[in-house]
């Protein structure tokens, strides 16, 4: 019969306080290494206990920017180098198009790293036999409890000493875990026994999706997607009793952020007045809207003088004339409004600050044609 060694000594506390409090007293006076194992993470235990900053995410850091340099030199020397291909104009080497696959292949490198270099190098993975899972304490911690193990190191633990010590700290219990006979991670047996499992893993999993393929040779994904009711734009639909899927609002009701116009015709359209100021960035706007939708049939000047070919019959009116002068500004935002004549509606095509700022710029290029002597720059 073997002769068992203490692995750790395990002291259970109330309270992370507790817990905090009597590591600095263990610390002191413990021969060997300290371990906390809490159901929670405690700010200031890493230093407490005297370990050193995780290295995870400086072998991100390394291992993303590997990724992502060696995406990023894969599709230069592919694209530009080995099978030099041209689209759209663009040259070779348009790195702008490789940052895709680049942002994948560093997630895929950090990633990795991150996962791996937790479990085997850092965590020390596999274990599947570690002397902490056979303790009668391990419920206890992952509930409500705090734990503080003095691990052994090269000399075996005085039993006696630490706990009196951990009981001295506060422990409410004290727990002796011995070392597992069955921790073989080093024996040939393990290695072929790990990687027997391995092989037998991808082998069923082969076997299976062979079958699944067999017997299922065409299995559209998500096809609740594809069968859901719904209404297709410009697409008939039963479910109405017009047959048309498509539907026109309801009687009466107004788009959200806007307000109708009311306005029934162009008489009453007098009472309507300008809420733009007149200044200098109204009127570029004016000016701009003017010039995009209006000049194209009443000329860049408004005289009525299209830059359209003759093939365009219509008689388009010159925003220069003294009856046009002489309305009010809310006929002319109507007729921008409601249209008239061979003159269609631009209330879907400017806003109502724009439609505006064109009356404004209106009313300027009627002050150009007729200007007074105040408004020559002196």
């Amino acid at each position: 019969m073997s002769h068992k060694r203490t692995c750790s000594i395990l002291g259970i506390f109330d309270s992370a306080q507790l817990l905090m409090e009597a590591i600095p007293k263990i610390k002191e006076k413990a021969t060997g290494p300290l371990q906390a194992y809490t159901p929670y993470p405690i700010h200031g235990i890493d230093k407490a206990l005297g370990l050193r900053k995780s290295p995870i995410g400086g072998m991100v850091l390394v291992m993303g920017t590997i990724g992502a340099i060696a995406a990023l030199g894969l599709e230069l020397w592919t694209s530009g180098w080995d099978y030099p291909q041209m689209t759209a104009g663009k040259p070779y080497f348009s790195w702008e198009a490789f940052i895709p696959v680049t942002f994948e292949l560093t997630v895929l490198f950090a990633t990795f790293t991150a996962g791996l270099g937790m479990l085997m190098l850092l965590n020390r993975l596999p274990l599947f036999r570690h002397p902490m899972l056979r303790s009668k304490s391990l419920p206890l911690i992952t509930r409500d409890k705090f734990a503080l193990a003095v691990e052994s190191n090269a000399k075996s633990l005085n039993v006696e000493m630490v706990t009196a010590l951990l009981r001295g700290a506060g422990a409410k219990d004290v727990e002796v875990i011995e070392e597992s006979p069955f921790d073989n991670r080093g024996a040939p047996r393990f290695f072929l026994t790990a990687f027997a499992t391995i092989v037998l893993s991808c082998v069923v999993a082969g076997y299976l999706t062979y079958w699944a393929i067999k017997l299922f040779p065409v299995l559209q994904p998500m096809v609740h997607m594809l069968d859901q009711p719904r209404l297709d734009p410009q697409r008939e639909n039963h479910f109405f009793k017009d047959g048309f899927g498509m539907r026109m609002p309801v009687l009466d009701t107004v788009r959200r952020g806007s307000i109708p116009y009311t306005v029934q015709s162009e008489d009453n359209a007098e009472v309507l007045a300008n809420p733009m100021p007149r200044t200098k960035v109204v009127l570029q706007l004016g000016r701009q809207a003017f010039n995009n939708y209006c000049s194209v049939c009443h000329g860049i000047l408004g005289d009525g003088s299209p830059t359209l070919t003759a093939a365009y019959s219509a008689k388009p009116a010159s925003l220069l004339s003294q009856n046009i002068v002489e309305i009010g500004d809310g006929k002319i935002y109507h007729v921008i409004m409601m249209g008239k004549n061979a003159m269609p509606s631009y209330m879907a095509d400017l806003s109502e600050t724009e439609r505006w700022a064109v009356v404004h710029y209106v009313r300027v290029l009627q002050r150009a044609l007729n200007a007074k002597d105040e408004d020559v720059m002196k």
